[in-house]
C-alpha cells in the first residue's frame, strides 16, 4: 500500500489476520475450488458463515493473495496445501472452463505463485483476446497473465495485443466501458470501477516490464480520473460513463475496492514511477471504519470477513438502471433526488474469497513497496 503511516500499516495488518481467518473458513481442499461466497447467516450460537457455490476465478485470486504469505501460514489456512499447489490446480480447473477471465487468472496465479504455465490454455486465452468482443476486465487480466508467464511468443502476444486493445478503447478521460468495444443498448457506455482499476494495473505492469511510457501515461489518465471523482468519505464509486468520465451511479460502495483493488493498483502505479495517490488510498481505506452510510460495522473480525458492500435501499438495481438510461440520453446528467428516493445504507452480509485474496495481495504490495523505499 502506498501509505507509510503507522496507523494505516496497523489497520492493514489487522485486516490481514481477518482475511486469513476467512479463507480458512472456506474449507479448501485440493480437488475443488474455493466457494463463490461466504454468506453471513444466523446460527444456533450467533452469526456464522455459510459457504456457497464454487469459483475458479476466486480460487486463483485467493492463491495470488496467499502466495504473499509465509508458507507455514499458507498451509495453516489451506489445511496442509500451499499456495503453489493451489495455483497449479487452477490450471486444470480453468481448462475445463470456457471463461476467459478464469483462464487469465489461472495462468497469472500459476506463473506468479508456482512458476508454471499451460501453453494450451494460454493459446485459448490469446484467441479470446482476439475475439471481436471481450470484457474489459478479462483483457486486462490477460495482459498481466502474459507478463507473469515465462517469456515466449504467446506470452508476448497476450501482453502486447491486450495493451493495444485497451488503449484503443480508452475514453478521452481515461475511462473504459464494460466490454471492448462498447456494446449497444442503454448500458453500453457504462463501465464499473473494476473496468477502470484493472486496466490501470495492466498498463502499469506493462510499463514496468517494457519501459513503455505510453502505457504508463494511459494508467495515469485513468487513475487521475477515478481519484478526482473519489467520494468525500473515500468511497471509490461504482459506475462511470466511458465517454465522458462522469460517475453514472455511486453505489454500492464495495469493501474490496477500498482495502484491496485500489491500494494494490495505485501502489504499483507509484512504484513504477507514476503519481503517488497515497492520500486517496488512505481515505479509501479509512472508509471501512468511518463509513457515513450506515451504523453497522463492515468488518467482522471473529468471522474473518469484511462484508461485501454498502448499497442503496432500492428495488433490484433500480438506481443503476435509471442512471444508465439518463446518462445515455444526456451525458453528465444524474437522476434527481436519487439519494432521497433510494438512500444508501444497506449492508450486504456476504464476503467472497477473491475479496480476501486481493486484501492479502494488496498488503504484499505495501510491504514490497516499503522494502524498495
Amino acid at each position: 500500500m502506498t501509505t507509510t503511516s503507522s496507523g494505516m500499516h496497523a489497520s492493514t495488518q489487522n485486516l490481514v489476520a481477518v482475511a486469513l481467518i476467512g479463507l480458512a473458513a472456506c474449507d479448501y481442499t485440493a480437488d475443488r475450488e474455493m466457494p463463490f461466497t461466504l454468506r453471513g447467516v444466523a446460527g444456533p450460537h450467533g452469526p456464522m458463515l455459510q459457504p456457497q457455490g464454487r469459483s475458479v476465478r476466486y480460487t486463483a485470486i485467493a492463491a495470488l493473495g496467499l502466495g504473499r504469505q509465509p508458507e507455514h501460514v499458507q498451509r495453516e489456512v489451506l489445511g496442509g496445501a500451499d499456495a503453489a499447489a493451489m495455483a497449479r490446480s487452477c490450471l486444470a480447473l480453468a481448462t475445463a472452463s470456457t471463461d476467459a477471465g478464469a483462464h487469465a487468472l489461472a495462468l497469472w496465479a500459476a506463473a506468479e505463485v508456482a512458476g508454471v504455465t499451460d501453453d494450451a490454455l494460454a493459446a485459448r486465452l490469446l484467441d479470446a483476446v482476439r475475439r471481436p468482443s471481450l470484457p474489459t476486465v478479462d483483457c486486462a487480466w490477460a495482459v498481466v497473465a502474459g507478463l507473469a508467464m515465462p517469456a515466449g511468443s504467446t506470452a508476448s502476444s497476450l501482453a502486447q495485443e491486450g495493451v493495444a486493445r485497451l488503449m484503443a478503447q480508452q475514453g478521452s478521460k481515461g475511462t473504459f466501458p464494460h466490454v471492448l468495444p462498447p456494446s449497444g443498448g442503454l448500458r453500453g457506455h457504462v463501465g464499473s470501477f473494476a473496468d477502470q482499476i484493472y486496466p490501470i494495473h495492466a498498463f502499469v505492469r506493462f510499463a514496468a516490464r517494457t519501459g513503455d511510457r505510453a502505457a504508463l501515461a494511459a494508467a495515469e489518465v485513468t487513475a487521475r480520473q477515478v481519484v478526482d471523482l473519489q467520494g468525500p468519505a473515500g468511497q471509490w464509486w461504482w459506475h462511470y460513463d466511458a465517454r465522458t468520465g462522469d460517475v453514472v451511479e455511486r453505489y454500492p460502495t464495495y469493501s474490496v475496492h477500498q482495502h484491496g483493488m485500489a491500494p494494490m493498483v495505485l501502489s504499483e502505479l507509484a512504484a513504477a514511477g507514476g503519481t503517488d495517490h497515497r492520500e486517496a488510498v488512505q481515505r479509501g481505506f479509512d472508509w471501512l471504519g468511518t463509513h457515513p452510510e450506515c451504523v453497522e460495522p463492515v468488518i467482522a473480525p471473529d468471522l474473518g470477513v469484511v462484508w461485501r458492500k454498502v448499497g442503496r435501499r432500492e428495488p433490484f438495481k433500480a438506481a443503476r438502471a435509471a442512471g444508465a438510461i439518463v446518462s445515455r440520453a444526456r451525458p453528465g446528467t444524474h437522476v434527481p433526488f436519487v439519494d432521497h428516493i433510494w438512500p444508501a445504507g444497506r449492508v450486504d452480509y456476504e464476503c467472497r474469497p477473491y475479496e480476501l485474496g486481493w486484501l492479502l495481495y494488496a498488503s504484499g504490495s505495501a510491504e514490497q513497496e516499503g522494502s524498495r523505499a
